[in-house]
């Protein structure tokens, strides 16, 4: 296992080790484990900032890493680098700081610095990484509301990738019943990543945290996520697969969270969806199943304060609804149904059956999917 960076005394480091640490990290080519070498062999940034180039050759592994990092290394540019955070209301978090996340110094490819903007005090608490597709299944994406809601009501913070899908649905279900969410990103704070996510990105920022170790304004790249993939599952106690394909992005996130010793639980799904052939597998490989969401809440020695109760086709429909509602509720299932089927079943005039179903799909009953295809809702909570 690589070396991570040492764990700092608890006392705030002093702004001249500040800057010279942020500066060496800033420095083009110099990584988490080579910055841990350094720190290793001059005990200080400061001191490696100004050690002599044989020194630095035999802290870095070579006379042209030395050069390399003389010629990189700059004050001004952390200087710089700090007066914009701070102009954005951004948090510059060093390992040194104490809102550097504890859980994840300890992780085998630890970040070198972070940039915060929320509140910076989520990082302490309980947290559970809930990730999945991007193109997910209408089953995905309640199994993903009702795992992060519980959660959240229990205290549990929410992490995700802020990415388009069961992401997006993982914060939005902390954040509609009140309780926290970190949102990792895979560019920089000040960057919306996926555009369509804008009035997701606000939410987290003004009620959760915004976290990543891309600089402030940077855009995105393809090998930015997989690194931010391993900040999702570092900061978690336990990391929830909801759906996953095989070789998915989802299961990079897995792959670290093995790495970084982070528990990993599976959402079964139907053996002819493969969406949830990533996450079958993983149950076949040995992950614990998510059954309900006191089955994640136990990892947590949790008591859930909701419960899931999904209506069965004898349940009786509410006892608000008209008598054209009730029975066209009553000829539903949370399996699919097409309405020329519902039609013939109920008895009901197209027009008539189109406006019954329209008032039951606005009162949170019925959900109508692509294809002229109708169920019910479970009712949550």
């Amino acid at each position: 296992m690589p070396p991570s960076i040492p764990t700092p005394e608890p006392t705030r480091a002093d702004s001249r080790e500040r800057l010279a640490y942020i500066a060496l990290a800033l420095t083009p080519g110099l990584g988490g484990r080579s910055l841990a070498m350094l720190l290793s062999r001059f005990g200080s940034a400061a001191d490696a900032l100004v050690a002599s180039n044989p020194a630095l050759a035999s802290g870095t592994r070579g006379e042209k890493r030395a050069l390399d990092l003389r010629a990189g290394a700059s004050l001004r540019a952390a200087e710089a680098l700090l007066a914009r955070a701070t102009a954005q209301g951004v948090a510059v978090v060093t390992p040194a700081d104490e809102a550097f996340p504890a859980r994840l110094r300890s992780i085998p490819d630890p970040p070198t610095m972070l940039f915060l903007r929320g509140r910076l005090d989520l990082v302490r608490g309980p947290a559970v990484a809930i990730v999945g597709s991007r193109d997910h299944t209408s089953y995905g994406r309640e199994v993903a509301h009702v795992l992060s809601v519980a959660a959240a009501k229990a205290g549990i913070c929410i992490v995700s990738g802020m990415a388009r899908g069961l992401d997006a649905v993982a914060h939005e279900g902390a954040l509609q019943v009140g309780g926290c969410t970190i949102g990792v990103l895979g560019n920089g704070i000040g960057v919306v990543y996926p555009a369509a996510n804008r009035e997701l990105y606000e939410q987290v920022e003004a009620h959760g945290l915004l976290l990543t170790e891309n600089l402030p304004g940077e855009r995105p790249t393809v090998g930015a996520f997989p690194r931010r993939n391993r900040l999702i599952s570092g900061l978690a106690d336990v990391l929830v697969v909801v759906e996953a394909a095989r070789g998915s992005g989802t299961m990079l996130t897995v792959a670290s969270a093995l790495e970084q010793g982070r528990e990993v639980m599976s959402v079964p799904g139907p053996i002819t969806s493969p969406t949830s052939a990533g996450t079958n597998q993983l149950l076949r490989d040995g992950a614990d199943p998510v059954l309900h969401p006191d089955d994640l809440l136990a990892k947590f020695a949790a008591v859930a304060s909701v419960r899931v109760v999904e209506r069965g086709p004898l349940d009786p429909p509410p006892c608000h609804l008209s008598t054209a509602e009730a029975r066209v509720f009553d000829a539903l299932t949370v399996d699919t149904r097409h309405i020329d089927d519902l039609t013939l079943a109920v008895g009901l005039p197209v027009g008539e059956m189109l406006g019954v179903l329209c008032g039951l799909e606005l009162g949170g009953l019925v959900e109508q999917l692509p294809g002229s295809l109708f169920r019910r809702l479970p009712r949550v909570w």
